[in-house]
């Protein structure tokens, strides 16, 4: 199956994303960090350009005073005509003001200043740190920002004889419109970035996923049965040569160990069918055995239901001799089952006569339902009931009373089989291996009957599990469809 069939995201489709969101997340952050850079930038240049402006208006105030000895009375005087010219060069408004915040002069006409006197707040502030008071307010009629600064006015022996108020009036925007320009070009080129990242990562993943696609068909096309099977030749040195060694080396050991099976195929095919065949006649032949001696042990010819018990038991001994007959026709090949017949029977009436054949031991037969019909074949369940029963007995604890309880239940047109003992149950390490072939825990047998009734549950489409632990017992489950 190529990876482009596969459900989900193809290897492909997973190295391009990843490529992808690699790309994506690099020119994202340093497209971030420079706008952050950028902005921050704008910004302080924004406020070193205010800052400019205030120390340029003031150091042109402080040098028309520096020449006499100014006191607050004598600043109409001295500034009258130089604040007019200031003003001019530094093109801002400035209003002088006592050391009361009262109204002393202005570039102006006084009647179109609208604050006679400095607010008590700012004041305060003024003569409390003695510098500088700022003020930033949005100007709708103008649509830009407005900065009331305030500054303490000294004359050349560094007293205080005054405040100066200027209004500096900024717009963001032309700081922000050569940011915008920038960030146009950075948008640019992480968009390029992003569309060459994309091609490289596509071609990159594609040729990767080529080759592992190639790969791919190579190893599900080797049959184990092929004198053709040849190695791959991969001469780059790459993640993908390891691969490539690895089948090689496969491959090899592969040929190797088919000649080594092919010199043993015949012989042990022959010995595993005679194991096969010895041990699925075993199993009919014992309950053959107890059935007889059960007979002869109950016999009484003066019982009025003679007649009725000796065809029962040469029913028994007939199904069973019939059984012996089908498994030994059928098997010509490992697991080759006898051909199935299905037919339309009652489950648990069947169950109930496979286990009367087990009558010396206590064995129960439960039901959630008095009749249970079902579609299969009789022969593969009483050989499957067989299997597990005499496995159950054969499992029997010697310190107390073996009790096997085989429960049947209905469920959703689903038939659940419990076989269930109390003997000395199965360690955990060899519950894995309980349906291999040649497998067992017992002192003798072949280790096969499992292995069957494994097949002829999974024949039907259905399932067999084990529970077990040690000193408590085991419960096989079977679940099968009715096929009603």
């Amino acid at each position: 199956m190529s990876l482009s069939n596969y459900k989900g995201y193809s290897l492909r489709n997973r190295i391009f994303i990843g490529f992808l969101i690699v790309c994506l997340l690099s020119t994202v952050g340093s497209a971030f960090l420079s706008y952050m850079v950028l902005r921050d930038n704008a910004m302080t240049q924004s406020k070193i350009d205010k800052q400019s402006k205030s120390e340029a208006l003031m150091a042109s105030l402080d040098y028309a005073l520096s020449h006499t000895e100014v006191k607050a009375n004598d600043l109409p005087k001295v500034l009258g005509n130089k604040i007019f010219e200031i003003a001019d060069i530094n093109k801002h408004d400035i209003i002088v003001y006592d050391l009361n915040g009262d109204y002393l002069l202005s570039n102006k006409d006084a009647q179109l200043i609208p604050q006679k006197k400095i607010p008590n707040d700012i004041l305060a502030k003024l003569k409390k740190d003695g510098l500088q008071y700022d003020k930033t307010e949005y100007d709708k009629k103008l649509k830009a920002d407005v900065t009331s600064s305030y500054m303490v006015l000294k004359n050349n022996m560094l007293e205080s004889i005054g405040y100066v108020y200027f209004p500096l009036y900024h717009n963001e925007d032309v700081y922000l419109q050569v940011f915008n320009r920038y960030l146009g070009f950075i948008i640019l080129i992480n968009v390029i970035i992003i569309l060459v990242g994309a091609w490289i990562s596509w071609v990159t993943s594609n040729n990767l996923t080529k080759k592992i696609t190639r790969f791919s068909n190579i190893i599900n096309s080797v049959n184990l049965f092929d004198d053709n099977i040849r190695p791959i030749r991969y001469y780059r040195n790459d993640e993908l040569n390891g691969l490539v060694k690895a089948y090689n080396k496969l491959i090899a050991e592969i040929q190797d160990q088919r000649e080594k099976l092919q010199y043993k195929a015949s012989e042990e095919a022959w010995r595993e069918m005679a194991k096969q065949v010895a041990h699925e006649v075993k199993n009919p032949l014992t309950p053959m055995k107890l059935t007889i001696q059960n007979f002869e042990r109950k016999f009484d010819a003066e019982d009025p239901e003679v007649e009725t018990k000796v065809k029962r038991m040469s029913k028994v001994i007939v199904e069973q001799i019939d059984l012996i007959s089908e498994v030994a026709s059928a098997f010509s090949e490992f697991a080759k089952l006898p051909q199935r017949n299905d037919v339309e029977f009652d489950v648990v009436s069947e169950i109930k006569n496979v286990t009367n054949v087990f009558s010396s031991n206590r064995i129960y037969v439960h039901s959630n339902k008095e009749s249970i019909m079902v579609s299969m074949d009789k022969i593969y369940l009483t050989r499957i009931l067989t299997n597990l029963i005499s496995n159950s007995i054969q499992a029997q604890d010697s310190n107390r009373k073996l009790i096997v309880n085989v429960d049947i239940e209905n469920i959703h047109k689903k038939l659940k089989i419990n076989v269930e003992d109390n003997g000395v149950g199965i360690p955990e390490e060899k519950l894995v291996k309980i349906f291999e072939p040649n497998f067992t825990t017992k002192s003798s047998g072949m280790g096969l009957g499992l292995t069957m009734v494994r097949k002829m549950v999974e024949d039907y489409g259905g399932e067999i599990t084990v529970k077990s632990e040690v000193g408590k017992g085991s419960k096989f489950t079977i679940m099968l469809p009715t096929n009603m």
